[in-house]
């Protein structure tokens, strides 16, 4: 098709789904009020801290399980607090998913995980001490509720990361208590959970055994908090600095990601419909080999595959597995010199601390496909560090 039929096409599309979506999430806005900021900081001081950690089976350290459904897991959310965890030392961190085989990440890459959730069991059948739970595709999988469910009779404290709050409240765990999610899927919380207390402009929530976080760039900050909740103020304020990360309290401000006319809803029209409709999808290498920086992998793919105009794939200089940088089993999508070519390689991770390779990902994302497109990434991310 002719690109300036396309173009006017895509335009008058995009006229009828700005209203469109501005209307959607009308109802969600927060009415304008000079103490708006009060309440948001009175939410985040009412979030509570995790409770810390009390050594059970007579554990020297605690165990916890990042679980996974084979058919679709985000991968941030799954990525990113194994990374941190594994780099704080604190815990005995294990890969989990619901069959066996590996689990296809969304949006992009596959992971082979440590066990499957049988074999966890058989070696751990006091249970975890806690469970990880990140957005998956299919929240309502009856191994993965029965599972969870089993893990909090146990003891274990159920940590959900951005829509793994979906999965957890399908289980009837968080009945009756705090959490939070994704910004996007709050309306949908609300009518379909309505025993939850759904809480808004915070972070993460912690409830007692149950700990839930906002949307996916909030993985980084539960994270840290879980490791001051395990070993201290001090061991997690230093490993924050390592990663580069200067916050990690519940301060923070969903309403402003939300879809909003004349302020960012152009950005969500380009990553969610005229960027595909527009351009030919790009296929971007990202270069993988042993010892590579999990979360900077995870960032980087995960934000490069949502910008409507390029997919991430893992490219390595074989087809073998490729162990990280703190031992996730990464299977590589292309080889290089390979029959499936890829577009673009990007450069191999430099010495950047890895929670800023997200800034880095949307710094690249800006020069190659605006910065429109950038910004759309950074609200789906619910990432307060990029203003259009």
């Amino acid at each position: 098709m002719n690109v300036t039929v396309r173009s006017l096409l895509v335009a008058a599309a995009a006229a009828l789904l700005v209203p469109a979506m501005s209307a959607a999430f009308a109802a969600d806005q927060p009415a304008s009020s000079p103490t708006r900021g009060a309440a948001t900081a009175a939410v985040a001081a009412q979030a509570g801290k995790i409770a810390p950690y009390h050594a059970r089976f007579g554990r020297t350290q605690p165990v916890i399980a990042i679980i996974g459904e084979n058919s679709g897991t985000e991968l941030t959310d799954y990525v990113i607090p194994y990374g941190v965890l594994q780099q704080s030392s604190v815990a005995r961190v294990i890969t989990v998913a619901t069959q066996p085989g590996p689990i296809t990440m969304r949006p992009a890459l596959r992971i082979q995980p440590q066990a499957t959730i049988a074999e966890f069991d058989a070696d751990f059948p006091e249970g975890a001490d806690y469970v990880i739970v990140p957005a998956v595709v299919r929240r309502n999988d009856p191994a993965l509720l029965a599972w969870i469910v089993a893990q909090g009779a146990k003891g274990g404290t159920i940590v959900s990361i951005c829509d793994g709050a979906l999965v957890v409240a399908n289980t009837g765990l968080l009945k009756g208590h705090r959490a939070t999610a994704h910004w996007a899927t709050q309306a949908l919380r609300a009518k379909a959970y309505p025993d939850v207390d759904w809480v808004k402009n915070v972070r993460y929530v912690a409830d007692g055994r149950i700990v839930s976080s906002a949307g996916i760039s909030a993985s980084m900050p539960v994270s840290i908090a879980l490791v001051e909740a395990i070993a201290g103020h001090d061991h997690a304020a230093a490993l924050a600095h390592e990663l580069g990360v200067s916050d990690w309290s519940t301060a923070h401000n969903s309403d402003v990601f939300r879809p909003r006319f004349g302020v960012n809803l152009m950005a969500f029209v380009h990553t969610t419909y005229s960027n595909a409709h527009l351009h030919a999808m790009q296929r971007i290498g990202v270069p993988v080999a042993a010892g590579v920086d999990e979360i900077a992998l995870a960032l980087t793919a995960d934000a490069y595959s949502r910008t409507g105009r390029s997919h991430a794939y893992a490219l390595s200089a074989s087809a073998a597995p490729v162990q990280t940088r703190h031992g996730l089993t990464l299977l590589p999508d292309r080889v290089v010199g390979g029959a499936n070519p890829v577009d673009r390689v990007l450069p191999a991770f430099d010495a950047t601390p890895s929670a800023r390779m997200l800034d880095q990902a949307l710094a690249g994302i800006a020069q190659r496909y605006g910065r429109s497109t950038a910004y759309g990434v950074a609200l789906d991310f619910e990432y307060p560090g990029f203003r259009k």
